[in-house]
């Protein structure tokens, strides 16, 4: 989730503008909602906050059965799905651009960084599996642009794994994170967007993609993609030390990682 203004495919994406958002923060500190998204015309998409803060369910664990080598999970929320890579000893990295989130995968034992998608990571063009589960294909509002993002963020042949909506939707709109339906929406419209499967496939063959199959498991749907950028000689996989070391680098800011209090 991003800043209001939408962005030109490829543009780096400002703080957004609910990151430190007590409704956020708060519920992902507690484990539980109410939590929504609320466009501006005030449609409410609830937020399925018990289960991002649970351990990996069995829908989880079948995506993460399909996961291949080290894993970069964008958007990684309170890091069910790193923390579990972690335990099985895989290489994996959450992002989020919630501290409150960091700070809870780092306690359940995943490694994770405070950054957007849209800003400099480790191992870029290395990853050979990014995940977008929850929602997170949504993730400024432009599918297009966050595809093109994640293709550069791939080794040459990665796969991509995406979460898409339960319903033949491609549609984007400002929304505002509100805690419970009357309440004041900490900070200013975001963009973002929902989509579904067939939206999706679309817009990832365009932008050339190979699908690699798609499925649905415990009324949630899945898409798996081929990345098609060419190789290059000089590429390396990333490994567990240098996705540690990168995190330790810096201390903790808006920019780094947060370690465990």
């Amino acid at each position: 989730m991003k800043g209001a203004a939408r962005l030109a495919p490829g543009t780096p994406s400002p703080a957004p503008a609910w990151a430190g958002s007590d409704p956020y923060a708060a519920a992902l500190r507690s484990g539980h909602g109410p939590l929504f998204l609320r466009r501006t015309d005030g449609w409410l998409l609830p937020l399925e906050v018990e289960r991002w803060c649970a351990r990996a369910d069995a829908v989880d664990l079948e995506v993460l059965d399909r996961c291949e080598g080290a894993v970069l999970d964008v958007g990684c929320g309170p890091g069910r799905l790193v923390a579990e890579l972690a335990a099985r000893g895989r290489t994996a990295l959450g992002i989020d651009v919630s501290e409150a989130a960091v700070t809870r995968t780092v306690r359940l034992g995943g490694q994770s960084l405070r950054r957007s998608v849209f800003e400099p990571l480790p191992g870029e063009g290395r990853w050979d599996t990014v995940l977008l589960m929850d929602g997170n294909v949504g993730i400024g509002g432009d599918p297009r642009a966050l595809l093109a993002r994640v293709a550069a963020l791939l080794a040459p042949g990665g796969l991509l794994i995406a979460e898409t909506a339960p319903v033949d939707v491609d549609e984007r709109a400002d929304v505002q994170l509100v805690g419970v339906t009357d309440a004041h929406a900490a900070g200013s419209p975001f963009p973002w967007a929902r989509i579904g499967t067939r939206a999706l496939l679309r817009r990832a063959g365009a932008a050339g993609w190979r699908s690699a199959g798609q499925w649905t498991s415990g009324g949630r749907r899945f898409v798996a993609l081929r990345s098609s950028r060419p190789a290059s000689s000089s590429a390396e996989p990333p490994n567990s030390t240098a996705v540690i070391s990168s995190q330790r680098a810096r201390k903790p800011s808006a920019d780094s990682p947060v370690t465990p209090a």
